[in-house]
């Protein structure tokens, strides 16, 4: 190489370095380069996407609850469309569902549980947000172990601090939660008419079944 080229040589490798440097993509002769401002929302795009990859989630978790009294109709709804996240670092845990969301058997039972119960127009949804004491997911194995979750329940334009016990066990599919407790109507305002009273039970029972991914 002579000595013409061989400068050439090394001005041309010091600008790529340079471009190495400030960020600037190096790609085709004609090519234009990188700004910084894409360079720094594509670092934007990266961390959130991580930080999204540390939080499981399901939208597909299920919630049946049943406000039956013995020698009356059953009072029993479920809905398939709670989603639920956890974040499996910390224990902390939150869900999600939609009140006309729920199926009840009989058409007309569903129609009184969103119009007079629950006014489900008014109150479209219920939450809970809380976490799982002593949470640690590297000690979860396939064998189901019992945990509390404390936490704050809203529904009904009301909110209660709440405990629950859950069974939480990590499967080929995720960590799969699954809990039954109680509910009472009066906490959350839920006002149930005189003449069915009798028929429809205060005290609901609640259980949540979700596998997280």
């Amino acid at each position: 190489m002579d000595y013409k080229n061989k400068i050439k040589y090394y001005e041309i490798e010091d600008s790529l370095h340079e471009r190495m440097r400030t960020g600037e993509a190096i790609t085709k002769k004609n090519s234009k380069p990188m700004s910084k401002i894409k360079l720094l929302s594509l670092l934007i795009v990266i961390s959130l996407s991580s930080f999204a990859q540390t939080k499981m989630l399901t939208k597909t978790g299920k919630i049946t609850f049943e406000a039956s009294v013995p020698a009356f109709e059953e009072v029993k709804a479920k809905n398939e469309s709670v989603t639920c996240v956890l974040n499996p670092s910390t224990g902390e845990f939150a869900s999600l569902v939609l009140i006309k969301g729920f199926r009840f058997k009989v058409a007309l039972m569903e129609e009184h549980f969103n119009e007079n119960y629950m006014e489900s127009d008014s109150y479209p949804k219920a939450t809970f947000k809380g976490k799982i004491d002593n949470f640690d997911v590297s000690k979860l194995t396939e064998t189901a172990k019992a945990y509390t979750i404390k936490g704050k329940m809203e529904m009904h334009g009301k909110s209660k601090d709440i405990s629950i016990t859950a069974s939480i066990k990590k499967s080929s599919n995720g960590i799969e939660i699954d809990s039954d407790f109680s509910l009472n109507t009066d906490d959350y305002g839920i006002e149930i008419p005189s003449v069915v009273s009798k028929k429809v039970s205060k005290k609901v029972a609640v259980k949540l079944d979700a596998t997280l991914k």
